[in-house]
Formats: C-alpha cells, sequence, structure tokens
C-alpha cells in the first residue's frame, strides 16, 4: 500500500507543478487563458497577478508533498512526519478542489475534479499505509 500511496501523491503533485506552469509561467499565452476561462487577452493581462500567486500555491504543495514522499521513501520505518506532509498537503489540494466546485458551480466540475481526484486518492491512500 505505501507504494500505492506514494504512487498516487506523486501524481497529485506532478499535476500541481503543472498547474504552476500554466497559471506562473504560461498564463499570457492564449492557449492557456483560454483553458481557463479567460475571454481575451486583455481579461487574461486583468488576472495574470492573480494567477500568478495562485500557480505558486500549486507549487507550494507540490513541494510539501515531494517532502513527504522522500522523507517516507528513505525512512526504514512508517515516518510520520513524511506522511503527515504528504496527507496535509494533498488534503490542501483536495480542500482548494471543494471550495472551487462550491464557489464556481458546474462550470468548474471538470477543474475541480482534475484537481481533486488524485489528491483524495492520494490522501485515503496514505492514511491506509500510514495507519
Amino acid at each position: 500500500m505505501t507504494a500505492l500511496a506514494l504512487t498516487l501523491a506523486t501524481v497529485a503533485a506532478l499535476l500541481h507543478v503543472l498547474f504552476f506552469k500554466l497559471e506562473s509561467l504560461d498564463w499570457r499565452k492564449p492557449a492557456t487563458w483560454k483553458t481557463f476561462g479567460m475571454a481575451s487577452q486583455a481579461d487574461a493581462d486583468i488576472a495574470a497577478p492573480l494567477a500568478f500567486n495562485q500557480g505558486f500555491y500549486n507549487l507550494f504543495l507540490a513541494l510539501g508533498t515531494f517532502t513527504g514522499i522522500i522523507v517516507v521513501a528513505a525512512s526504514d520505518t512508517h515516518d510520520s512526519i513524511g506522511w503527515t506532509l504528504i496527507v496535509f498537503a494533498c488534503g490542501s489540494m483536495l480542500a482548494a478542489a471543494v471550495v472551487l466546485i462550491a464557489s464556481g458551480g458546474k462550470p468548474f466540475a471538470r477543474a475541480a475534479s482534475i484537481q481533486g481526484l488524485p489528491a483524495l486518492t492520494a490522501v485515503v491512500a496514505s492514511l491506509v499505509a500510514a495507519g
């Protein structure tokens, strides 16, 4: 179960690195801002500072998850610090997905599921593996 939990956490973290890239590095590219529902370059430019900041939130959650994965993988026993980092970071990803669907409704259901389902499975598998 440990290998499955670490794999699922890795998937969740990698997705959040991708979100960082899109929001903080590629935001002003038309293909990116259209993906996020922006209607025009002008709208994307107005939202750019918020997207930049949000991208870094995603990166920090990914880094927390990767740190937890490394600590667990390097440990001879089930390291509670590593599991705590994984569950906290992936749980935060999941909570952000819940906020997204709660605040944005049906138009954001797909984005919330892309963000939330890997995090949810990582949290559940990690709690079982750490238990």
